[in-house]
């Protein structure tokens, strides 16, 4: 199935019997506390327009009640805007009739929860094919299905467990089993890893970008965490009171935040860990020496890369291999400690 972004345009949504009445008001200035208190209207979401590319994981992230949940709800239409555009494939979702919304739903869309949201009286495999049954598949190809994915995300040999006999862990990957064995195009993943320990989660994160990297999948994840969102993000969109903060590539959010609250976020974020090589690159002025590095490679890793090669010096390739720039071992270190204000010129090789 080939992936479709997906173009979300001017949303809004105000929770109320009369959120409609409300619009222009709020498009000329009314405040989310002067809504509550003198109208008895939640504002949720306020002007969101945000690109979530085709096969990228585009991050979701604010604080609880900043509206990253309420957002993700507008994609499969859970949640009914009060005004604006979700559209997918160059259709709008908000414009569908109910038997289009249905179809969208179970042939396009996939969900994965915080709380795991599996049926407790149903083993692992007839959770994982819980969708397809609903579709109507036929018992035998559903089955198949289940079973590769119940392996991928390897839970192979706990097929007949019920949900009560798994670990947190271990249910979150029967639901990542379930959303992938609807083979739908767009995942939606809401708070999905907040649940679990620090350790497991991390080892979801890996499972998911593994799978990713063959499935080229348009997810959309939200989460509250800030390195969780740099590690998923191909593009991250910080959400504030309903509005969107900021929005670009981890790099971009963490050299260049746009505004105080943004630099709260990053100002303890391991820059190495997202700070790539051709970013504090100098023009090539010989030929190149020293091992190559990819333009994209990250800070800690092409630390490590040098390091282990004993190599001070590196030359930056494109992903043609092409020679594009040079850096030393010791700008690396320097630019892992600098804070984001004091780097010379973010994003320069762009």
């Amino acid at each position: 199935m080939a992936s479709h972004g997906i173009e979300i345009r001017e949303l809004y949504k105000i929770f109320g019997p009369s959120g409609q009445s409300y619009i222009e008001a709020v498009k000329k200035g009314l405040s989310k506390a002067e809504l509550n208190e003198k109208h008895g209207h939640v504002l949720g979401l306020k002007d969101i327009s945000i690109s979530m590319p085709a096969g990228g994981i585009t991050v979701v992230m604010g604080l609880s009640g900043s509206g990253k949940s309420t957002l993700i709800r507008h994609i499969n239409r859970l949640i009914e805007p009060t005004a604006g555009e979700v559209l997918y494939d160059g259709v709008d979702v908000c414009k569908m009739d109910q038997g289009e919304l249905r179809e969208f739903r179970r042939h396009k869309t996939a969900m994965v929860f915080q709380k795991f949201a599996l049926l407790p009286h149903r083993t692992v495999i007839e959770n994982t094919v819980y969708g397809l049954d609903i579709q109507g598949i036929s018992r035998d190809e559903s089955l198949k299905k289940g079973q590769y994915w119940i392996e991928r995300v390897g839970l192979s040999g706990f097929e007949n467990h019920y949900p009560n006999q798994l670990s947190g862990g271990m249910q979150q990957r029967v639901g990542l089993a379930r959303a992938l064995t609807n083979d739908a195009d767009i995942l939606l993943m809401d708070e999905a890893y907040s649940a679990l320990d620090p350790l497991i989660r991390v080892d979801m994160q890996s499972v998911l970008l593994d799978l990713q990297k063959e499935l080229k999948k348009t997810v959309v994840f939200i989460t509250h965490d800030l390195d969780e969102a740099l590690r998923l993000g191909d593009k991250i969109a910080i959400l504030r009171d309903g509005k969107v903060v900021q929005q670009g590539t981890g790099q971009e959010i963490v050299l260049t935040p746009a505004d105080d609250y943004i630099s709260a976020f990053v100002k303890e974020v391991n820059r190495g860990r997202v700070v790539q090589v051709k970013t504090i690159m100098q023009p090539l002025t010989a030929a190149p020496s020293g091992l190559p590095l990819p333009a994209e490679t990250v800070l800690e890793s092409a630390a490590k890369t040098m390091t282990d090669a004993g190599q001070s010096l590196a030359h930056v390739v494109d992903d043609k291999g092409v020679p594009i720039g040079s850096v030393d071992l010791s700008a690396i270190i320097s630019a892992m400690v600098t804070p984001t204000s004091h780097l010379d010129a973010p994003m320069a090789a762009e």
